[in-house]
């Protein structure tokens, strides 16, 4: 790619940042933000870690959109953080209007380019997204099942005292207390978790999960996570702008899939050229149908509160 362009500049954003020049996964990569001074401090400390790193990304800031003029994708970090006692929903009016008008910005200065949505509550962001930008569902994209599979995968490391690298597993639906993490499809090296722990562990274990962000918020206090939700962000992000087509769980838009319409849920996704190029539907248990169901209504109640915004 030639230019891939963050939007927000706080710890995700710029983490985020760092991780694609680090990877080289564009030529030029851009961090926006509305605090003049930090993104452009910031890129120029990141790009002046370019020798050390091994990197000719050029990274440059900017709180003008016109600096990220024909970006191939953006990923949108932009709106307020979680603070202790909030939940994603708390955020939603405010980040909605923030994540709007950073859509229309998107699809004036590079109409043909791809969203990755970070930003929270991030289902209904996308929502958001998709209907200010005007772009298809190919093209935008929320971060959620990647960061959530992460966790319930880290999680059962811990638990089994091995490699994460030997975890499979998939986490669908909203990115919150809904989510679903599918037991069924959850093995360590091919072993289905089922004959390696009980389900009361099992349970604990996606109970951890659905808190993991709250529980790395009630340990920093002033802020939410940000190391793992980049790297979920630039993962799918190297999956497109390398076209390895990745078979990733991501909030895609549904039209009919699952049983769903006119919603973004997390379901199992083909990321490559162009952005989405497939949603897979899965075989699941009738709780797992039935939990999935859930969430998508979570997620449609949130977005029936935006009615006005």
């Amino acid at each position: 790619m030639r230019k891939i362009t963050v939007v927000g500049a706080g710890n995700v954003g710029a983490t985020a940042a760092q991780r694609v020049a680090e990877r080289e996964l564009a030529r030029e990569v851009v961090m926006i933000d509305i605090a003049d001074g930090i993104p452009q401090g910031k890129a120029l400390d990141q790009w002046e870690s370019a020798p050390i790193e091994g990197f000719d990304s050029r990274v440059t800031g900017s709180t003008s959109y016109d600096a990220a003029e024909g970006s191939d994708l953006f990923i949108v970090t932009a709106g307020i953080a979680r603070k202790p006692g909030m939940s994603r929903d708390d955020l939603l009016k405010t980040n909605a209007d923030i994540v709007a008008k950073v859509s229309r910005e998107i699809a004036r200065v590079a109409p043909d380019s791809i969203i990755i949505m970070v930003s929270n509550p991030l289902d209904v962001m996308s929502w958001v997204a998709m209907k200010a930008s005007g772009f298809p569902r190919e093209r935008v994209i929320g971060m959620a099942g990647v960061l959530d599979t992460a966790r319930y995968r880290s999680f059962i490391a811990l638990e089994l005292d091995c490699s994460v690298e030997d975890i499979q597993a998939l986490v669908l639906g909203g990115h919150g207390d809904t989510m679903v993490p599918l037991v069924s499809y959850t093995t360590v090296s091919g072993i289905p978790l089922t004959q390696l722990l009980d389900r009361e562990r099992i349970d604990a274990l996606i109970e951890r999960t659905r808190k993991g962000g709250a529980e790395i918020v009630g340990y920093l206090k002033t802020g939410s996570a940000y190391y793992a939700p980049s790297a979920a962000a630039v993962q799918m992000a190297e999956a497109i702008a390398r076209d390895k087509n990745r078979i990733l769980p991501s909030a895609a838009y549904l039209t009919g899939e699952y049983g769903q319409d006119d919603i973004f849920l997390g379901v199992p996704c083909k990321l490559g050229e162009g952005g989405l190029k497939e949603i897979l539907e899965v075989e699941l248990t009738d709780d797992e149908r039935e939990e999935l169901n859930r969430s998508a209504q979570s997620v449609r109640e949130t977005i029936a509160k935006l009615e006005g915004v």
